[in-house]
């Protein structure tokens, strides 16, 4: 069934800012300190971790994996504590401006908001966060009508679709007449199960990850991806992966 675009829709992380390995882990490498623990993230342990989708749950996949550092009554209330001071460090990393936006995704938010499509951004990451980056790299405007869905809004982090599933639900749009852009295999899972079509920006810790099933991958939105092309992707009967 041939279906007209209804929206563009981003992950964060990776896609709009490649944020993962001097942004993220070095938040949580600064928090760790802060409560003066003995953890270091290095580029490859959180490349691991990457695995796993959301902050705290990377953090509990970490120590269980490694040891906590507190009994299990504690666990809870530790995660959450390390959360918040990583999110502080973070959104004052993104205010600085010092992590750009990746190439050619503002062009596709302007023409998306243009042709009067929905624009939402959809990521496992603390929602304060994802508004500062919106807010701080797209500017006032464009986040003013740009939809997010982030962190504990959902039960269930990517891969599972639930944050996808809620975006169609809340903005009323039929999931195959959605373009998601992502960056990873879990963002990937997570948009085609939502029976969403998928255009994959490969980014520094997702280059050699298997993107099967992707309808375009591509090393950045410049490389070949304009409107009409997410246009036609939802007027296929298949996704196609090139």
């Amino acid at each position: 069934m041939s279906r007209e675009m209804q929206a563009l829709i981003f992950d964060c992380d990776g896609v709009l800012v490649d944020t993962e390995r001097d942004g993220h882990r070095e938040a949580f490498n600064h928090a760790f300190a802060d409560h003066e623990l003995n953890t270091v993230w290095s580029v490859e342990r959180y490349g691991e971790l990457l695995t796993t989708g959301g902050g705290k749950e990377r953090m509990r996949r970490h120590f269980d994996e490694t040891g906590w550092p507190v009994p299990e009554s504690q666990r809870d209330q530790l995660i959450a504590s390390l959360h918040r001071a990583k999110t502080a460090y973070f959104m004052e990393l993104i205010a600085s401006g010092k992590l750009p936006l990746r190439p050619g995704v503002q062009r596709m938010v302007d023409a998306a908001l243009d042709a009067g499509l929905k624009v939402a951004v959809c990521s496992t990451s603390n929602e304060r966060a994802v508004e500062t980056v919106v807010r701080v790299m797209l500017g006032e405007d464009r986040a003013d009508k740009i939809a997010i869905f982030a962190g504990d809004v959902v039960a269930r982090k990517k891969p599972d679709p639930a944050i996808y599933t809620l975006a169609a639900t809340t903005l009323g749009l039929d999931p195959a007449a959605c373009v998601v852009v992502e960056d990873s295999h879990i963002g990937l899972n997570a948009a085609k199960s939502a029976g969403m079509r998928c255009i994959v920006t490969k980014s520094t810790y997702t280059e050699d990850e298997d993107f099967t099933g992707a309808d375009r991958i591509v090393s950045d939105l410049d490389a070949g991806i304009d409107l009409a092309l997410c246009q036609s992707l939802t007027q296929s009967e298949e996704a196609t992966c090139h």
